[in-house]
């Protein structure tokens, strides 16, 4: 059995769920119950759902770079965030909003540009990879310096490295793969070593594994980095005032300096989605993040207001603790409960759920209907990737009644407790009612609910992922034996040897079959069942030129500036 992780992370990163539709959970329920799902034929293989057909005929608007004739020079930028982001420690982070603050701070190897595609950041191009795979040559910028004024190099870069290989709770180990070693051979060249080849490796260093934090004031502060973060970027961290704000200037340090234009970015945490479009309206905020699929079409009338939107490469879903009993990578342990112990329970909380209904009646046809972690924009679909189980509730009776389970089968939800997470854990509730489930719900502070999901003290668990340019990065960290983000406990090592071909493997079509049996091995154990993927929506006032949301999520502020 192959372990993608030996050692204890703080946890997964989850993007919190955004349910943007005001819907009374009585209509939710007629929707679950509507024709159109009572005439979906029923079966594992059925592909009714047609995945990622709704919202298919949105626009695209990433955003465009500042013009520099068009912006001041100077200036504060407010925004308006969705939730409060966990440690800002890129060894330790997990959430999707604690990104938000690293692409103004903290400089990677490699970034994303707008078409998801991996381009040199820090490095100054591709890796170099030996013929057998197992050797990778990153070449990195000289000249430049960290906020604190020390010199960036690949000394530093391998002190990254190998602090998210070996710090107790790094969320990155099972990121970065098979390394054995880092070298650092002169100021420029970085050399990893590995057991074995590993395809998602630049990928992953264009996320917070591929952060350089500065050794200097690692040495300062330890594992207490986060509560003074020092990186290559744009901005610095000054100010954090938990679950209200965080204060970033510009670093005089920056390489790039003169193009950046605004001097200070302050993110304010509004959790109501309403209440963050209101700032938006008023001026109080020029950028808001997670526009409510309810504000969508009131914003777009707004002549003052930009919406960025872009497909997501993530998805958003339930988690199901099958053997998470003394922690996340602990090895798994059995779990008296049905939902646990057979798989015929969470197949029939899957037929159940009714996808189609879900996106239209509470997402406003927004949002695309999700079976698998595989994007179908990716070169690593397939048929088999995208195939959903049938909504049919006839067919999750049965499953029940095969499993020796009473009806209604009650099961406790945890989901944050905002309005927006909520209205969907609602939509949940109400949907697989008649099918013999009776789910509890359970709100809970973002922060405490990644704390729980991380001991394994859930049934199930509501909550997403922002996704990644490799699929690898979507799968593997989340159902791989003790991987360091597998909090459902989950274990097959038929699967981890897919995974595992997967990664090594080079050829694009290889690897898109072989996610193609993941896909069909996960849908036949469902530790995970996926119900759809967001839209990135994004509202900018025209106040500001610059701002960019590429299909990773992460809103881009750091070039920005105030319009002229």
């Amino acid at each position: 059995m192959k372990h993608f992780s030996g050692r204890r992370p703080k946890s997964r990163e989850r993007l919190l769920t955004r349910v943007l539709g005001v819907v009374a959970v009585g209509v939710l329920a007629a929707a679950a119950c509507s024709p159109v799902g009572q005439e979906t034929d029923s079966g594992a293989g059925d592909n009714s759902a047609k995945p990622d057909e709704t919202g298919a005929a949105r626009t695209t608007n990433v955003g465009e770079p500042a013009d520099p004739a068009a912006v001041k020079e100077g200036g504060e930028l407010t925004l308006a965030l969705s939730a409060d982001p966990d440690l800002l420690d890129p060894s330790l982070a997990r959430s999707l909003y604690s990104r938000y603050i690293f692409n103004a701070t903290c400089e990677k190897l490699y970034d994303t540009d707008a078409e998801a595609k991996v381009v040199p950041q820090l490095a100054t191009d591709l890796p170099e990879v030996s013929a057998d795979g197992k050797t990778v040559t990153i070449k990195v910028r000289t000249g430049i310096k960290f906020g604190d004024g020390t010199p960036f190099n690949a000394a530093a870069v391998k002190t990254s490295l190998d602090r998210n290989l070996t710090l107790p709770e790094s969320a990155r180990v099972s990121e970065l793969g098979p390394i054995t070693k880092v070298e650092a051979p002169d100021d420029e060249t970085v050399v990893i070593h590995l057991s074995a080849p590993f395809a998602p490796l630049t990928a992953a260093l264009a996320d917070r594994a591929g952060m350089v934090m500065s050794p200097a004031q690692l040495d300062k502060l330890g594992d207490k980095f986060a509560t003074a973060p020092i990186c290559v970027g744009a901005f610095k961290v000054v100010k954090r005032v938990p679950q209200n704000s965080i204060e970033l200037e510009k670093d005089p340090n920056y390489y790039d300096a003169e193009e950046v234009h605004l001097d200070r970015i302050v993110y304010r945490v509004i959790t109501d989605a309403s209440i963050r479009a209101a700032n938006l309206r008023s001026g109080d905020a020029q950028v808001a993040d997670s526009v409510s699929t309810q504000d969508v079409a009131a914003l777009e009338k707004e002549q003052a207001i930009t919406l960025l939107e872009s497909e997501s490469l993530g998805y958003q879903g339930v988690t199901f603790n099958v053997g998470n009993a003394d922690g996340v990578t602990e090895p798994a342990k059995p779990i008296d409960k049905p939902h646990a112990k057979d798989a015929k329970v969470r197949q029939a909380f899957d037929h159940a759920i009714d996808r189609e209904a879900l996106v239209k009646t509470v997402f406003a046809d927004l949002y695309s209907v999700a079976c698998s972690p595989i994007s179908p924009a990716t070169e690593f679909t397939s048929d088999a990737a995208q195939e959903c189980r049938a909504h049919d509730p006839a067919k999750a009776k049965e499953l029940l009644e095969q499993a020796g389970v009473q009806t209604p089968y009650k099961i406790e939800m945890l989901a944050t407790n905002t309005p927006d997470a909520l209205r969907i854990a609602q939509a949940l509730q109400a949907m697989v009612k008649s099918s013999g489930f009776e789910i509890v719900i359970t709100p809970t502070e973002f922060s405490t609910l990644l704390d729980q999901q991380d001991r394994g003290d859930f049934e199930l668990l509501q909550l997403g992922w922002s996704g990644r340019v490799d699929p690898d990065a979507n799968i593997t960290n989340f159902v791989g034996t003790q991987a360091s983000q597998n909090v459902s406990g989950f274990s097959d090592p038929e699967l981890d040897d897919l995974l595992t071909q997967a990664r090594q493997s080079q050829d694009t079509a290889e690897r898109a079959e072989l996610y193609g049996q993941v896909a069909t091995k996960l849908r036949e154990q469902e530790p995970l069942i996926y119900l759809y993927r967001a839209r990135n929506l994004t509202g900018v006032s025209d106040d500001v030129k610059g701002v960019q949301v590429f299909p990773d999520g992460v809103i881009r502020v750091a070039r920005a500036g105030l319009t002229k």
